[in-house]
């Protein structure tokens, strides 16, 4: 089973950067797409490349909403905002971006609907003890 290597200290600042950047983009740009109108978008996190010259966006609508709808839309606004990110930042070349939705939102709600459940609570609290 081949392992995965773990990002270098260059593909994690790259992607912070990255992030803040396109943040900043999408919440002051008027984007044409109607499924991106009225939306508020996080972007949580941006995995770089080792050679940067690609990234994933991870995104999700800010307070819920339609998560497939809003991934698609950004990934058709992808060119133009690849084009924001080249004026915006100073990068060899501006990866090409792929948007895929976050769903750790949704993971963290499950899991504390399962920990709050009595029958956990209650094998919780005879661990502690």
């Amino acid at each position: 089973m081949a392992r995965l290597k773990a990002p270098s200290q260059r593909q994690l600042k790259a992607g912070e950067l990255i992030r803040r950047a396109l943040s900043e983009i999408i919440a002051k740009e008027h984007l044409r797409d109607p499924d991106l109108s009225g939306v508020s978008v996080t972007i949580s996190e941006v995995r770089a490349s080792p050679d940067l010259k690609q990234a994933i966006v991870y995104a999700a609508p800010l307070g819920g909403g339609d998560n497939d709808k809003l991934i698609a839309a950004l990934n058709r606004c992808a060119r133009f905002l690849r084009g924001r990110l080249g004026h915006h930042m100073e990068m060899k070349s501006t990866p090409a971006l792929k948007f895929v939705a976050d769903t750790s939102f949704d993971v963290a709600t499950d899991m504390n609907k399962i920990f709050n459940r009595p029958e956990v609570k209650r094998d919780l609290r005879h661990e502690e003890e």
